[in-house]
């Protein structure tokens, strides 16, 4: 089935009903409450409804796209922290899969200050899981005291077995931190923990609260202008073009975490004046509990596209009085030429294609209007690991008609892109190839396709550049299915 209008709901709600109709009854009947059609607005602040359950352990026997909560914790929240030691405890495979996968850019030197590309792993064997692994554990902190002095701490990232078999990481961490008089921070992500990666960002966040702030006496002198970019991971340089635009305005980023991090901006992180959370499912829980604690509020901010960016700056101004509104009004106007080069170069191009989205964290929503700024439409997105809050955030970008979907099974996503044949699909690296195969134009936007950043205004011009390299590519003028070339129909003939 193909649309003629990709936006329509009906065709859309018929699609979800043909998808749901090759299920058993029983697994139709809950996939259908993942599955739904943005509807029209019901309140001012919102431009659409994304009403679907989410959160929810996946159907067994159906292929989810997730993560678990070690990928949450070590892979996402404290993984990018480049001065910490970051062990991955337990078997090889989890630390291995892991290693180096995120493109989270740092400076420093590899093994000597900084540790991200680098895999740490207790290894377990079988006779680990018989006698315990925490001796073992002992021994792996030991020998990276000895091997990397200029580590500022080690965190502990528990895999699958060690929650089942009982080891007392945290014994272990308060025993070596004193030893070793540094920070060393057990993180309780066993993969099987919660339904999706979800929770081990909210583990990471907790363990940051309870074995980072307040454990040093911190000199630290702050200003008035202080800000924490919280939630940021450094993706293909994200962070640092995030970092320019909010100095340029006047602000001092006092911590950039977990992109390109250390240890101490998040021992200093409670001396800011705000938080700013750009992905808001990872960290939102360190940033409710610093206002509860500390009294820093926080807001969400999208630098994702002009339009967005301008009104995140104008937000963030806002807080800080007219000084910095000036500035911020300043900054906007000198990047206005540069943005409408960009439009005006690319939008010719990419204005009216379509583009469907299933990524993780905020992207499913913040990207969004970043194609909208260049003219193409949105027709269908869901998230892998989305709570509630994240599907209304998601109403205030899409429009009515768009395609929702969460923890999307790989037979669904592939047929409502068989049904919809989007000009593009903006998904994971496990979905990038099948889609290619279905001749349709694909980017990786877990990390950028090994490209970015895509943040700020800097960031908008590598993006357009990128999308208008996967749909206009002249492969897909090539590319056709083999079975309508004669001469493969006369071999299988």
């Amino acid at each position: 089935m193909t649309f003629k209008y990709a936006n329509d709901s009906d065709l859309h709600a018929k699609l979800i009903a043909d998808v749901l109709s090759q299920y058993p009854d029983k697994a139709a009947k809950r996939r259908s409450k993942h599955l739904s059609v943005a509807t029209s607005e019901k309140n001012a602040n919102a431009t659409s409804e994304c009403e679907v359950k989410s959160n929810i352990k996946s159907v067994p026997g159906v292929m989810t796209i997730r993560g678990c909560a070690y990928a949450g914790s070590k892979g996402v929240v404290w993984g990018p922290i480049k001065d910490m030691v970051h062990i991955s405890h337990g078997p090889v495979g989890c630390g291995q899969y892991s290693w180096s996968q995120r493109r989270n850019y740092y400076v420093g030197l590899t093994g000597i200050d900084t540790f991200v590309t680098m895999q740490f792993t207790s290894d377990f064997q079988e006779k680990d899981i018989v006698f315990g692994g925490d001796k073992k554990l002992e021994k792996v902190i030991d020998e990276i005291a000895d091997l990397f002095p200029l580590s500022n701490g080690v965190t502990l990232q528990s895999e699958c077995p060690i929650g089942l078999i009982g080891d007392d990481i945290e014994a272990v961490a308060r025993k070596k931190a004193k030893e070793h008089a540094t920070t060393v921070v057990p993180v309780r992500c066993e993969g099987f923990r919660g339904v999706s990666q979800s929770l081990g960002h909210h583990i990471a966040n907790d363990a940051i609260r309870d074995w980072v702030f307040d454990k040093k006496d911190i000199q630290f002198a702050s200003g008035p202008n202080d800000v924490n970019v919280i939630g940021d991971y450094n993706i293909g340089g994200d962070a640092w073009a995030s970092r320019i635009l909010l100095e340029e305005i006047g602000l001092r980023v006092v911590g950039n975490w977990s992109g390109d991090a250390t240890l101490a901006e998040v021992e200093r992180a409670p001396r800011a004046t705000l938080n700013l959370i750009h992905c808001y499912r990872s960290m939102n829980y360190i940033s409710r509990h610093m206002e509860e604690k500390y009294g820093i509020p926080w807001m969400e901010y999208n630098f994702f596209g002009p339009s967005q960016i301008d009104a995140s700056l104008r937000n963030i101004a806002k807080h800080f009085g007219p000084e910095i509104e000036e500035k911020t009004e300043k900054v906007i106007a000198r990047y206005q030429p540069f943005v409408s080069n960009v439009i005006n170069k690319y939008s010719p191009r990419l204005s009216g294609k379509r583009v469907m989205l299933y990524v993780g964290g905020l992207r499913p929503r913040h990207v969004v209007t970043a194609y909208e700024d260049l003219g193409m439409e949105i027709v269908g997105t869901g998230y892998e690991f989305g709570h509630g809050d994240d599907y209304q955030r998601t109403g205030h970008y899409v429009k009515e008609g768009t395609l929702i979907y969460d923890d999307v099974t790989g037979y669904e996503l592939e047929k409502f892109i068989e049904g919809i044949r989007p000009d593009l699909v903006g998904s994971g690296v496990k979905e990038k190839y099948p889609v290619q195969k279905m001749g349709i134009p694909f980017r990786q936007m877990h990390s950028w396709d090994y490209s970015g950043p895509y943040h700020g205004y800097d960031g908008f011009a590598i993006f357009a550049r990128d999308m208008d390299m996967a749909i206009n590519n002249p492969v897909w003028a090539l590319y056709d299915a083999p079975w309508k070339d004669p001469a493969w129909a006369a071999d299988a003939g």
